[in-house]
C-alpha cells in the first residue's frame, strides 16, 4: 500500500474517488477514520491499489455493443483501452470498462464542494461560450457568490440551490442540468433529443425566448462547513462550536457561517416566523438574523431578482419530494396549475403550504405577484446520500425542462 497525507479539503469521499475506490475500502484500511467526523489535514491514509473494472469479452461482441451494455460511450472504451486495436476486441480478451459519464463535466468526485462548482462553471463556459458566468455578490468568507445565465429571452426565469448548508446535492442536481441544456442547444450528443425536452421543446428555441439564470450555491460557506469541517484556526470556530451545542460534526448545519437560516432571512411576514422559530441568537438552523436581509448571501440574492425583475422562481431544496406553491393566498391563479404541471413531470406532490414565512419564495410572491416554488427534492436525511444523485438529478432535469416550457 502507498501512504497519502490528507490535504485541505479531503474528505473520505474525495479521497476515495481521487483513487478509484469507495469509502468503504478506504475506511477498512484506515479504521480510525470512521471515529472522527472529518479527516484533519497532515493524516496519514494507506491507500491500497484501485482495481479497474475488468470485463471478459463473449463470444460475438464486439467494441460498440460493450460500450452501451455499460452505458459509456465508444470513444472512452477505446481510451480506456488504447493498446487495443480494432481487431484485438475479441472473445476471451480481458478489456477495461471506463467509469460512466466520465465525458460530464458535472459528476460528483466526492462531496460536491465550492471548489468543484468553481471548476465545473470555468469547464462549462469553456466549452460552451454562450454561457454567461458572473457573481451576483461575496459571502460573510469573501466566497464569490457564482451566477449562471443562458439566453437572451425576455422571459425571465431564476432558479437557485443549496440555500440550506447540508442540502449541497442540490448544486449538482441544479448543475446537471445546465450541462444538458448546454448539450442541447450545442447540438452535440444526444440530450438535446432527452425526454425531458418533450416537456419544453428545442433547447435552441428556449434559448432564443428565455433567459435563464441559476444561482447554484446561495451558501458556499455553510456548505463548506458542513463538508470540512473546522479547524481551530477559523476565526469563528468557538462560536460555530457554540452554535452548534458544542456538536464536532456538522452535518446537520443548515445556515449560513454566522448561523443565520438564509431561507428565513427575506422581508416577508419576517417578525412572524421570528416569534414561531423562537430562535433568539445564531444556531445551526431556523435563526432568522436580527433583521431582514441581514446576511449579505440572501441581500445578494434579494439584490438580484429586484434588478432582474424575473417572471417565474424556484428555490430548489431538500427533502420530502414536494413543491411548496403558494403564500398566504397573494400567488397568482395559475401557480396551483402550474405546481400541478411540476408534480406530473416529476412525481413529487404539488402542496398548499401554510404555516410558514420570511422565505425566498414567500417574498418573491409578495413582492411581486408572479409564480414562485420551493421543491423540496429527494428523500431521507440532509444530507442525502450521494448515491441518490442520479435519480435526484433527473427530477431537477424534468423539472427544469417543464418550467422553460412555460
Amino acid at each position: 500500500m502507498r501512504e497519502y497525507i490528507v490535504q485541505k479539503g479531503d474528505t473520505l469521499h474525495r479521497v476515495a474517488s481521487a483513487f478509484k475506490l469507495s469509502a468503504d475500502t478506504l475506511i477498512a484500511d484506515n479504521p480510525w477514520a470512521a471515529t472522527q467526523p472529518y479527516l484533519i489535514c497532515g493524516q496519514l491514509l494507506y491507500i491500497r491499489p484501485s482495481t479497474d473494472r475488468k470485463y471478459v469479452i463473449q463470444p460475438g461482441e464486439n467494441a460498440s455493443q460493450i460500450a452501451k451494455q455499460f452505458g459509456v460511450e465508444l470513444d472512452e472504451l477505446r481510451l480506456a483501452n488504447s493498446r487495443l486495436a480494432e481487431h484485438d476486441f475479441v472473445e476471451g480478451k480481458i478489456i477495461i470498462i471506463p467509469d460512466d459519464h466520465q465525458d460530464q463535466i458535472v459528476r460528483l468526485r466526492g462531496e460536491y464542494s465550492y471548489e468543484d462548482l468553481k471548476e465545473d462553471l470555468e469547464a462549462l463556459t469553456h466549452k460552451y461560450p454562450f454561457i454567461e458566468v458572473g457573481s451576483i455578490g461575496t459571502s460573510v468568507m469573501g466566497k464569490d457568490i457564482p451566477y449562471i445565465r443562458i439566453g437572451q429571452g425576455t422571459r425571465k426565469i431564476h432558479a437557485n440551490a443549496s440555500v440550506h448548508a447540508n442540502e449541497w446535492l442540490t448544486t449538482p442536481c441544479l448543475l446537471r442540468f445546465i450541462e444538458q441544456y448546454a448539450q442541447g442547444i450545442n447540438g452535440s450528443g444526444e440530450l438535446a433529443g432527452n425526454s425531458q425536452w418533450v416537456y419544453a421543446g428545442s433547447p435552441m428555441k428556449l434559448m432564443e425566448h428565455t433567459s435563464l439564470w441559476v444561482v447554484p450555491m446561495v451558501n458556499p460557506d455553510g456548505v463548506e462547513l458542513v463538508q470540512q469541517g473546522i479547524l481551530p484556526t477559523h476565526p469563528l470556530y468557538h462560536e460555530l462550536r457554540k452554535w452548534n451545542e458544542g456538536r464536532a460534526d456538522y452535518r446537520g448545519w443548515k445556515a449560513n457561517i454566522r448561523g443565520v437560516d438564509l431561507n428565513d432571512q427575506f422581508p416577508a411576514y419576517w417578525e412572524e416566523e421570528v416569534r414561531r422559530r423562537g430562535k433568539t441568537g445564531p444556531s445551526r438552523r431556523d435563526y432568522a438574523g436580527p433583521t431582514p436581509l441581514s446576511e449579505p448571501e440572501s441581500k445578494a440574492l434579494a439584490d438580484l431578482t429586484e434588478r432582474e425583475q424575473f417572471d417565474m422562481v424556484l428555490s430548489i431544496h431538500s427533502q420530502g419530494q414536494e413543491i411548496y406553491w403558494n403564500y398566504r393566498d397573494l400567488e397568482p391563479k395559475e401557480s396551483r396549475d402550474w405546481a400541478l404541471q411540476l408534480a406530473a413531470a416529476t412525481g413529487y406532490r404539488a402542496v398548499k403550504l401554510g404555516g410558514s414565512d420570511a422565505g425566498y419564495k414567500d417574498w418573491f410572491i409578495q413582492r411581486f405577484g408572479k409564480p414562485g416554488f420551493t421543491v423540496e427534492v429527494g428523500l431521507g436525511v440532509n444530507p442525502l446520500p450521494m448515491r441518490d444523485y442520479d435519480d435526484i438529478a433527473a427530477e431537477v432535469g424534468m423539472l427544469m425542462a417543464t418550467v422553460l416550457s412555460w
